[in-house]
């Protein structure tokens, strides 16, 4: 696995993906993370990135000449899945990460200012994609939101990937409660399910809980499945 971002501030994608277990894979050779200055795909001597937009408004635009000939440069023979942040974009999901762990190349954009140049993403047929409704000051953090939920799921990032498939959202549904010691805390225990050392029993205790909590916090995450679909499908613990 292999990951490429282009942004106009390098340090603030490197340093948060080189620490934790994204900078143990990285430094232990599991997947590749390379980070490139888009001002040094620019020609001009002020390396200008940006401009005012057609039609006038406030804010600035991003230039499509760098960004074309960033992606070109990097991967002139399109063999990477090329995405760029974009608060227009289709919404980035534990699905989408799923799906893109399995890609063996993916290049980053890291959209900025007002929004890009639309003609660099139909030229370099970059993939839109946001990580939520809320606007940033640029897409650098998006883009390290998006590595790090990719690249966690490549086998050895993680000591037990079991735990992954224990998180919100891989089943589709939110996490279960999570409890560790001490067996009581400011008078409130454990539940007992938790400490009873029967399996099944906690299997299905995590999994009605992941329901009950999905059906209160984030009902949208069950719409159009059946009554009773969700146990049958969906597997938590």
């Amino acid at each position: 696995m292999r990951i490429d971002i282009i942004t106009i501030f390098p340090n603030m994608v490197d340093y948060p993906l080189s620490d934790s277990l994204i900078g143990r894979g990285r430094e232990n050779g599991i997947f590749e993370i390379k980070v490139h200055d888009l001002r040094n795909f620019t020609t001009d001597k002020h390396k200008v990135v940006d401009d005012i937009p057609y039609g006038g408004g406030p804010g600035m635009v991003m230039k499509p000449e760098p960004i074309v000939e960033a992606v070109r440069s990097i991967d002139p023979d399109h063999k990477a899945m090329r995405l760029i942040t974009s608060a227009g974009g289709e919404l980035f999901s534990q699905k989408m990460a799923t799906d893109l762990a399995k890609v063996r190349w993916i290049l980053i954009v890291c959209g900025h200012y007002k929004g890009v140049d639309q003609r660099a993403v139909e030229i370099a047929h970059l993939r839109e994609v946001s990580i939520g409704d809320y606007v940033l000051t640029g897409g650098e953090y998006a883009a390290v939101v998006m590595a790090d939920a990719i690249l966690r799921l490549i086998p050895g990032t993680m000591n037990d990937f079991g735990s992954a498939v224990d998180d919100s959202h891989f089943t589709g549904l939110l996490g279960p409660e999570e409890y560790t010691r001490p067996e009581v805390f400011e008078g409130i225990r454990v539940p007992d399910v938790l400490i009873s050392g029967h399996h099944e029993n906690i299997r299905k205790w995590r999994f009605e809980n992941a329901i009950s909590r999905t059906q209160t916090r984030r009902p949208d995450l069950l719409q159009g499945v059946e009554p009773g679909q969700e146990l049958k499908n969906k597997q938590i613990g």
